[in-house]
């Protein structure tokens, strides 16, 4: 894979006067920061040794925000502290973003005519704030792997992202302490990762399934260069709405006549999570609504309801 050399206005060419750069995926669900090291682009991992982030940020400790696995276990039992999937609101006006914040169970400030603004026990966030938080818990672990600071960032975004959503990207990275080297289209980066700007030309497409978006882009390969041609996608068609899909259709089934509270999702869309995850590796994947009820689902798209 070649590297790719980035120089803005005024600034040099030369990638080796940047000693220490990185790329980041700020994602939908989880995110990741890596490096290239040796000619090899290596994902550098956290304390524990992981090298997933999950883009979670809970705001109810009055000692400080909780990022990551914890943050996401504390998601049933503090809802509307925890804030998950925000990219959805990046770069978004708050009546906009009403029916996602809604079905999120999340609390909005009132000021109709802004930017969306997240209320917790900590106060009021928005959405760049949110993000600022993970990417800074991704440079730390960064600093730390590479021994020393870090001089610039590539990170990617949707391809379908207006310059709202890119400037408010901007905004985090710049929030979190991280100077932008490039906003890079996810699908591209795609391309590059496999190894597809070795190719001479040709005309290549990329679909892109996250955590909040299923995208598709064009690219037409020259000499190198990558063309986008055409982007389309649905912002609404991600793990997170498989998930909840999955969740809607365990209460139909269990025919549960009132709507569950908001900790009460969370917790199902979590336990749907896992069914979906399980179900890369084995045929039937068992769901368990309050140990009372039992739902299969099959890959095969049947139903079947055991336990009743």
């Amino acid at each position: 894979m070649s590297l790719l050399q980035i120089a803005e206005p005024g600034q040099s060419p030369l990638p080796h006067q940047l000693k220490r750069a990185v790329g980041i995926d700020l994602g939908t669900t989880n995110s990741l920061v890596a490096s290239v090291r040796g000619g090899r682009a290596d994902v550098l991992p956290g304390e524990s040794g992981e090298v997933m982030l999950s883009s979670v940020v809970n705001y109810s400790d009055p000692e400080g925000v909780v990022v990551g696995r914890r943050a996401r276990e504390m998601a049933p039992i503090q809802p509307a502290d925890t804030l998950v999937s925000v990219k959805r609101f990046m770069g978004r006006g708050r009546a906009d973003a009403i029916p996602d914040a809604a079905r999120s169970h999340y609390h909005l400030a009132d000021n109709e005519e802004g930017m969306v603004s997240f209320l917790t026990a900590s106060g009021p966030v928005s959405p760049v704030q949110v993000s600022a938080e993970i990417l800074s818990v991704l440079r730390a672990r960064a600093e730390a792997t590479l021994g020393g600071l870090i001089e610039g960032a590539v990170i990617t975004v949707p391809a379908y992202f207006d310059e709202a959503q890119r400037q408010a990207t901007k905004d985090a990275a710049t929030l979190a302490g991280v100077r932008v080297m490039r906003l890079l289209n996810e699908p591209t980066a795609a391309a590059v990762a496999y190894g597809l700007d070795s190719q001479e030309e040709g005309v290549i497409a990329v679909y892109d399934l996250g955590g909040g978006t299923f995208d598709i882009s064009i690219l037409r390969l020259h000499r190198g260069v990558f063309e986008v041609l055409a982007t389309g996608g649905d912002t609404a068609l991600g793990g997170d709405d498989f998930d909840a899909a999955i969740a809607d259709w365990a209460l139909a089934e269990a025919a549960v006549s009132d709507a569950p509270e908001a900790g009460q999702y969370r917790a199902l869309q979590a336990i749907s999570r896992q069914a979906k995850e399980d179900l890369s590796s084995t045929r039937a994947s068992t769901l368990e609504l309050s140990q009372l009820l039992n739902l299969t689902i099959l890959t095969s798209h049947k139903r079947k309801q055991l336990g009743s």
